[in-house]
């Protein structure tokens, strides 16, 4: 059995001190060519380096490294302070959207909001943001960014019994979602952690086609106003709402609401108790648009409710017309890990207008409405609701500061 030959070892020349390397970059820097090609020679066979990695050294080009680590060389940063700026204040535009969304939303109306005078960059600024990759601006959003813990909420959902065999059962699989029309809803509650008392709810309706997404804000889970919301979102849809699931509360299942979609031929179905992602495209939107928007807080006052349905008003538009959502394509196994497959980022507008089941009569309808939006106005009216729109103090609720007025009602509609 032959013995291992030891590893052969190339000895490396003393390192040069960083008293030594000063001097000579100093005398480099202030030398003709002939002179520095003389202490390059001598630095060369000082050092024992490359004589192009020398010649790095003296100019000063990089750091001096140990003998074997890489050679890492820095590269100019084509991105300036005002490139960062500019996209911080996008991405506050639309909404804290992710990368690929954003470079999506960027390319659909950064020239529209130049020519609306609303964004005020160089040209040179322009031309980044028009180019900008998303990796990019990830690294940029995450030298600003600060992590913030999502706050979660209790499920509020009470089981009605009353119809749950005359409505069928529909799970996340069955869902022929190539046709607009057949959506989700869902209530989140506006209690501020405490289920004591009648206080608000948000009614959120999702197409599963294209995602379009209506909100109604609902004094309280009463069947009435849930069943009044769901009439009023159903008319500001953008096609004919053809089937509707739901979950399992008693506020969707019951005899009007059954009733209803039997006399329209609406599609009703319910979700399997306790599965949430059989309603996962509106379960999203709980928290992407609606928690989002309006936190945790507790509204429980006719003003608060007023208040959100016109938030609610102009945010729809907000979020339909200008903020782009990717949709799951397909999963992919890969060893113990799922590679998840999106298409590309399109804006539910643009779903409406690509889908061939949505007449030519409702599309011209959704153009006209999209060329009066401007975005900067309308996120400054959410801007300003928002400033107005407070939730009950904590006291107030639990009965310790009673008797105050609550301001009284204002106008529903934005």
């Amino acid at each position: 059995m032959s013995k291992k030959k030891p590893r052969k070892t190339h000895p490396h020349k003393p390192r040069p001190s960083p008293e030594y390397l000063a001097e000579l970059r100093r005398r480099y820097r202030h030398s003709t060519k002939p002179e520095r090609s003389t202490i390059l020679d001598e630095f060369v066979k000082t050092s024992g380096y490359h004589r192009k990695h020398a010649i790095a050294l003296l100019r000063g080009n990089y750091r001096h490294r140990a003998p074997g680590t890489p050679i890492r060389r820095p590269r100019a940063s084509v991105y300036t302070a005002e490139d960062a700026r500019a996209l911080l204040r996008l991405v506050d535009l639309f909404d804290g959207i992710n990368s690929k969304r954003l470079r999506a939303a960027l390319d659909r109306t950064l020239d529209r909001l130049r020519s609306q005078r609303h964004l005020h960059v160089s040209t040179r600024c322009f031309e980044h943001l028009k180019t900008m990759s998303p990796a990019t601006m990830d690294r940029m959003r995450r030298k600003a960014a600060q992590g913030q813990a999502r706050p979660h909420g209790r499920a509020l959902t009470k089981p009605g019994s009353l119809l749950k065999r005359q409505i069928p059962v529909r799970t996340f699989a069955d869902w022929d979602d190539a046709q607009p029309g057949f959506v989700e809803c869902d209530l989140v509650d506006h209690g501020g952690g405490d289920t004591s008392g009648d206080f608000a709810h948000t009614l959120t309706v999702t197409d599963v086609a294209t995602g379009w997404t209506e909100m109604y804000a609902v004094r309280n889970k009463a069947q009435t106003h849930v069943f009044t919301g769901l009439q009023t979102i159903r008319d500001r849809l953008p096609f004919p709402l053809r089937g509707l699931d739901s979950d399992n509360g008693s506020e969707f299942i019951n005899n009007e609401l059954w009733r209803y979609c039997e006399r329209e031929h609406i599609t009703f179905t319910r979700s399997r108790a306790g599965r949430k992602n059989d309603n996962c495209f509106v379960e999203q939107k709980n928290w992407s648009v609606v928690r989002r928007l309006v936190g945790f807080g507790r509204y429980d006052t006719a003003r608060q409710v007023a208040l959100l349905n016109r938030l609610y008003g102009y945010y729809r538009l907000y979020v339909n017309f200008f903020l782009p959502v990717m949709k799951l394509k397909e999963k992919v196994r890969e060893g113990s890990h799922t590679r998840r497959i999106y298409d590309d980022p399109q804006t539910p507008y643009e779903r409406v207008l690509a889908s061939p089941q949505v007449s030519a009569k409702d599309k011209a309808k959704l153009r006209q409405t999209y060329a009066t939006l401007d975005v900067v106005v309308l996120r400054r009216e959410i801007d300003a609701l928002l400033e107005e729109l407070h939730p009950t103090p904590w006291r107030q609720w639990r009965g310790e500061d009673e008797g105050q007025d609550d301001g009284g009602d204002i106008p529903v509609d934005a």
